[in-house]
């Protein structure tokens, strides 16, 4: 049982859990942030988001196949995607550190909102929809999305306090891998019923309930003084976020090791491989691959209430990450789908410590008024590391099998975590209870 809490005074008026309530937690998830009406405000607008943003991330592919039959269309999608996260998700970045990051939510929640309602109804076309007109409005959710989920984590240290934002940071966390591991689901059984419309429509209200939900926020400044929004001021802010980030090595350092683990070890390009090659006699193989990792992150979100006390977060997050290589090595050399699914599990665990850790550090160590970009930096490298990953692991799969693929990127990560430590020690040595907030 959690003991009777002490409160301090924080952003807003809002009473804020001390850290030393959040040592007393077990290993459940630490749920004391949700005792904050703001952040339960926060939490719940990414539970209603969450679901049927993973259902429009499995219907927009299943449409363009069925507009045109081609799968190369299928992986221009992602491209029509991610060019708007990358360039949205850091002039987003700048542009919640020049004004007031509930109002900017607002903004681009309503823009989700209105957006995916337009997805719903081109379903509705004649011929089953029009893929340019899919295309432009799957470019527009990205791009709203890109600026929108910088600044729902810029504004956690301000809503929960200092001490509060690693368990935070692990119920979203938490709550996306239910939408991960539910949306798909619910998702294949809505268009199996031939129901895109339905589908699309989910995430219209989620993000509509989202923005009702930010309306009973408090306003958010971003800790300087705000500007009229700008073009080349916003641009501008993406440099002088880059010109911070050169001379930060801990905060660099977020970014590199999270490269290096998706870059070298992400999976998911050599699942349709295996589940027709070495995993072909079991039944659904390729969705327990694809479900093996969230899985595992799921579980550890759960049973996170440790991680809200970790104090040497960089040394920790080195750790969880060589524990992903690690994994990835086992999964490389799985000669059996429930061992591959575990080694998977596994590496979700490490790569949800991981998550929460580095997300806390940038938000902890990063002044007030550079933490907008910093979050929008973290957004592309989350979204990019993967696509990169899938590269690497296909071309080598192809060439020189699954199996070399995954080993020797597993090896990589662990042994590139070793040489982190100890080539940047004041990554290794960084500890919360010593990075005061601005």
């Amino acid at each position: 049982m959690t003991s009777p809490v002490d409160p301090v005074e924080g952003a807003g008026g809002v009473e804020q859990p001390v850290p030393e309530q959040v040592r007393r937690r077990g290993w459940a998830i630490d749920t004391t942030p949700l005792r904050n009406p703001h952040y339960r405000r926060l939490f719940w607008g990414v539970a209603a988001t969450m679901l049927g943003q993973q259902m429009t991330l499995v219907a927009v592919p299943y449409q363009v196949y069925a507009l045109t039959g081609s799968s190369l269309l299928v992986g221009v999608t992602s491209v029509v995607a991610l060019v708007p996260l990358v360039v949205f998700g850091l002039l987003g970045g700048a542009i919640a550190d020049s004004m007031d990051r509930r109002r900017l939510m607002l903004v681009t929640g309503a823009g989700s909102a209105v957006t995916s309602a337009l997805l719903a109804v081109q379903a509705l076309l004649p011929g089953g929809g029009n893929l340019w007109l899919l295309w432009a409005l799957t470019a527009a959710v990205s791009g709203f999305s890109a600026v929108n989920q910088p600044t729902r984590s810029a504004v956690i240290p301000a809503i929960v306090g200092a001490g509060g934002v690693p368990a935070a940071n692990a119920l979203a966390m938490t709550v996306r891998q239910v939408g991960v591991i539910v949306g798909p689901l619910l998702a294949g059984v809505l268009i199996g019923l031939g129901d895109l419309f339905v589908t699309y429509a989910v995430d219209a209200l989620g993000f509509l309930v989202a923005v009702l939900l930010l309306r009973g926020l408090p306003a958010l400044p971003p800790g300087r003084d705000a500007a009229p929004l700008r073009l080349g001021a916003a641009v501008r802010g993406v440099g002088e976020g880059f010109g911070f980030l050169r001379t930060q090595p801990v905060l660099l350092m977020t970014f590199v090791v999270d490269v290096i683990a998706m870059l070298f070890a992400w999976p998911q390009a050599v699942f349709p491989e295996l589940s027709e090659g070495r995993y072909a006699g079991s039944p659904n193989s390729l969705g327990w691959l694809f479900a093996g990792i969230s899985i595992g992150a799921l579980v550890m979100g759960l049973t996170s209430g440790w991680v809200s006390r970790v104090d040497r977060q960089g040394a920790v997050v080195l750790a969880a990450i060589a524990v992903w290589g690690v994994a990835i090595i086992g999964f490389g050399l799985a000669p059996t789908l429930w061992l591959a699914v575990l080694c998977l599990a596994v590496a979700g665990a490490g790569d949800m410590v991981s998550a929460v850790l580095r997300s806390s550090m940038l938000q902890l160590a990063a002044p007030e008024e550079m933490r907008g970009r910093m979050q929008g930096v973290f957004l592309v490298v989350v979204a990019g590391g993967p696509r990169l990953g899938d590269l690497r692991a296909g071309a080598i799969a192809s060439t020189a099998g699954v199996g070399v693929a995954m080993v020797s990127g597993g090896v990589v990560v662990v042994v590139a975590m070793a040489v982190v430590a100890v080539a940047v020690p004041s990554f290794w040595a960084f500890r919360a209870s010593r990075s005061a907030l601005p």
